[in-house]
């Protein structure tokens, strides 16, 4: 084949390539990362089992939801400046050299590693090991090495100011509460195990993830120390119908509502980028 004819051929598959990855890290704002190791085989539930609104009053949300079922809201506010200050690019510019303080992703978080953001989006970010505890009694190294470092709620609001002041909160409130921000990133098959604390909101800026919830006095079975990924894959198939939580996964742009003291367990399907405002 004659050089011309072989660098047009070249030429018209980079006009094809180039432009397919522009439209996906437009989609996903660089966040995923082709290389070894894909994350375990984990998709959504069968079915979701959260009422979706993208229609809700003030009122409905008091009546309905505030104090008695999660809820997912839609459409509500227009973040989509602050998702662009959200891609990998713009916040490596603007954080790469702040240091986060990670947590281990189990229901305890006792352990604590401080690095600077910049070396946990590029080292870090890797698929959930679904054969890892969430915090072994072991040394740091241990932890290290682990897959369950997080990056969530440790969150430095003065370093991060020029961040936040750009997000726009769901519009309903509680009488009684002041709303707090806890800002995350992590990788596909993190999540935190079941927990429970008072009521507040969870958007996905990008990614997906996914959620499991149950009642206050419906007590879930888990391993406080093992991560959702292995409850997901240990526990949660044999459960009966009638003990299964409340799931359903929740996508860029979507808040999830939770009310006060509602179990619930998280598992991020992609790398996902996601704010909460806590009610407290």
């Amino acid at each position: 084949m004659a050089l011309g004819v072989r660098l047009l051929l070249l030429l018209a598959l980079w006009t094809l390539v180039v432009p397919a990855r522009s439209l996906r890290e437009a989609g996903d704002g660089g966040w995923w990362r082709p290389g070894p190791g894909a994350p375990a085989a984990v998709a959504e539930e069968e079915r979701c089992t959260v009422e979706r609104r993208a229609d809700l009053s003030y009122a409905e949300f008091v009546q309905h939801y505030a104090f008695s079922r999660p809820v997912i809201l839609q459409g509500l506010t227009d973040n989509s400046r602050f998702r662009d200050l959200c891609s990998r690019q713009r916040l490596l510019a603007l954080f790469g050299d702040s240091v986060v303080r990670l947590s281990t992703a189990n229901t305890y978080s006792y352990q604590k590693v401080d690095l600077p953001f910049q070396e946990y989006v590029e080292q870090m970010l890797h698929p959930q090991d679904p054969f890892s505890m969430g915090n072994d009694p072991c040394i740091l190294l241990c932890v290290l090495l682990s897959d369950t470092l997080y990056f969530f709620g440790d969150n430095n609001f003065t370093e991060w100011a020029s961040l936040f002041r750009h997000y726009s909160p769901p519009p309903f409130s509680l009488l009684g509460t002041i709303p707090a921000y806890s800002f995350g990133i992590a990788g596909a098959g993190s999540g935190v195990p079941f927990h429970w604390h008072g009521p507040g909101f969870s958007e996905v800026i990008y990614g997906r993830k996914r959620w499991f919830l149950y009642p206050p006095a419906k007590t879930p079975e888990f391993h406080p120390n093992k991560t959702t990924l292995a409850w997901l894959r240990d526990t949660y198939p044999a459960l009966a119908l009638s003990a299964r939580p409340l799931e359903c996964t929740i996508h860029a742009g979507e808040v999830l509502y939770f009310p006060d003291r509602w179990w619930h367990a998280t598992l991020n399907l992609d790398t996902s980028v996601f704010i909460s405002t806590f009610l407290s």
